[in-house]
């Protein structure tokens, strides 16, 4: 059940999410600045990230929604080379400090929503 301030907002088709595939884009308010954050698949599950490096806060797809490396197996920073676990955004290797932001994703009926939470909000346009 959601609590009062959140929300679930439809991101996405199921299918626009392809396992170790492109990333779908989106911009959430995170500590009061507009980010940009992405969605993912693996293995079968969806999965968000605020698209910040946890070693130091760049944007790190190496390419515009790309996050995999070559394998489908980890998330790159292109700046740095951390290495991050899709599933649970914990570092693999490489230059970390923590994790990545987790942001609260849900799938059915075909379409991938994101929840917000306290410190995450849509952007209002």
């Amino acid at each position: 059940m959601m609590s009062v301030d959140e929300q679930a907002f439809p991101l996405c088709r199921s299918a626009d999410l392809q396992d170790g595939g492109l990333a779908v884009p989106f911009d959430v308010v995170y500590g009061g600045q507009t980010c940009r954050a992405f969605a993912i698949r693996y293995r079968g599950q969806v999965h968000a990230w605020l698209n910040r490096c946890a070693h130091v806060a760049m944007e790190m797809d190496w390419q515009p929604n790309r996050f995999f490396d070559d394998t489908g197996r980890w998330l790159l920073c292109s700046t740095h080379g951390a290495a991050y676990e899709p599933d649970s955004g914990a570092c693999a290797g490489g230059p970390c400090r923590g994790g990545l932001v987790r942001i609260e994703l849900s799938e059915s009926d075909g379409i991938v929503r994101w929840h917000t939470a306290f410190n995450v909000k849509p952007i209002e346009f």
